[in-house]
């Protein structure tokens, strides 16, 4: 993007006073706090409550895969809140990627990026549908059932969002604060094991540690850890950005992946593999053992918690992705307009309509495991977005050594993910190339 379009882009977003430039920081919702709540509200859903039965067959290998993943979220977090402190008036990522790259680059990887924001909001209501069926079975007695309790709950939190950034940010702090409850108490049960009953570790045997297996299983760890890049994508939305996004960026990831390495690798090392891999719900189910099934029903309940306040976050960054790149001039004006309450309501209404559109093919017939191949989709649509971004740091200036390590780190997750899932993610980016003829030409020039 040349310097004239990026600061015409950064005067969209300011109001001039007579000589004086006024940056509308009160207009700006987000704060620290809510910008971390909103890292660590979009990182923590319905992954945490479900990775365990998924990396119990890996044994050490999981272990290990966590000890990767952690440091490479971390890695990427910092990447993109050092290229959002470098563009302070940028609207977000996907714009400095755009900038470094150039628009048809830089749309292209937005929209993949868009992409797996509503397929994986399709994936998180399903399972906190999943999670409420507990309680009133009748949300899963068929398939249709589901699809419509799950649609529902997309459609319930689009509302939310259209009355408006701030009030979607003040229920991400709610339900942060609710989700991370459940955490807590599956930590407490493991420090009483690890001092009450030492033995309990090592009571069962672990499928020991394999290189062949070590990327398949650093994509499923990855996968629960998407979501630390969402205070950069709404950079436009925080108050000091140049300060508040790297601290909440990195708090938020590094807070969050803590939680996952103990709560995971505890649980599925202090029961049998088997009896982790073959549990629906692997966190109630672990609690329920320990604490009884009061407490299991409990963890439940928290667990819808976690993944409609996941589904709330990404909700919002379903709007606020396409806004941001229209308003960098990567996409029409269409995707630019906003509501009184300056929700983005074009943009979120057809996200959430395309995530509907998904749920409801799960009802279809030989249909039934669209979703499940859409999990490693997503991580590869994502893992695109990250790439971009450590090419445009490189490119301009920017961390160089750090987006170096992180571009490989990125191939890696990419390779996990499998072929299928990496073509797939390459085509639907391509569907994005006829917008980049319908982008605004003065911005263009």
């Amino acid at each position: 993007m040349p310097a004239d379009v990026y600061r015409a882009v950064h005067a969209a977003h300011v109001r001039v006073e007579g000589r004086r430039e006024v940056l509308s920081q009160t207009d700006r919702p987000f704060g620290i706090w809510t910008a971390s709540a909103l890292v660590v509200g979009s990182m923590v859903g319905s992954g945490v409550f479900l990775i365990p039965a998924q990396l119990a067959p890996y044994g050490w290998t999981g272990l290990v895969a966590w000890g990767v993943a952690i440091p490479g979220a971390l890695l990427i977090a910092y990447i993109l809140s050092e290229l959002a402190a470098a563009r302070p008036g940028a609207t977000g990522a996907v714009a400095i990627v755009g900038e470094g790259l150039g628009p048809l680059p830089g749309l292209i990887i937005g929209w993949s990026y868009w992409v797996a924001v509503w397929a994986v909001n399709a994936i998180i209501a399903l399972t906190a549908v999943r999670y409420l069926a507990r309680f009133v079975p009748e949300l899963t007695a068929t398939p249709l059932a589901t699809a419509l309790g799950a649609t529902a709950l997309v459609w319930a939190l689009t509302a939310l969002n259209l009355g408006g950034a701030r009030g979607a940010g003040r229920f991400q702090v709610a339900t942060t604060l609710l989700k991370l409850l459940p955490l807590i108490a599956v930590v407490l049960i493991l420090i009483g094991l690890a001092f009450g009953s030492s033995g309990q570790f090592s009571a069962s045997p672990h499928t020991p540690f394999s290189g062949g297996s070590l990327s398949t299983a650093l994509t499923l760890t990855f996968f629960p850890l998407v979501g630390f890049e969402c205070a950069s994508l709404a950079a436009e939305r925080v108050r000091d950005p140049a300060r508040n996004i790297l601290r909440a960026t990195l708090f938020g990831t590094a807070l969050t992946g803590a939680f996952y390495f103990v709560i995971s690798n505890g649980i599925v090392f202090a029961l049998p593999e088997a009896t982790v891999a073959a549990a629906d719900a692997p966190v109630a189910m672990f609690v329920e053992i320990f604490w009884g099934r009061g407490a299991g029903l409990i963890i439940a309940a928290f667990a819808a918690i976690a993944a409609i306040g996941c589904l709330n976050g990404w909700v919002l960054m379903q709007g606020e992705l396409p806004l941001g790149m229209a308003r960098a001039g990567l996409l029409p004006r269409w995707f630019a307009h906003t509501t009184g309450r300056d929700a983005s309501a074009r943009s979120v209404l057809l996200a959430s309509g395309l995530a509907s559109l998904l749920i409801l093919s799960g009802t279809i017939p030989g249909m039934e495991n669209v979703l499940n191949f859409m999990l490693r989709l997503t991580t590869a649509s994502t893992v695109w977005l990250y790439a971009g971004a450590c090419v445009a740091a490189l490119r301009l200036g920017i961390a160089r050594v750090p987006a170096a390590i992180g571009l490989v780190f990125c191939a890696w997750v990419l390779a996990g993910a499998g072929v299928e899932a990496v073509v797939l993610s390459i085509a639907l980016m391509l569907t994005a190339v006829p917008l980049y003829w319908l982008r605004p030409r003065e911005q263009a020039a």
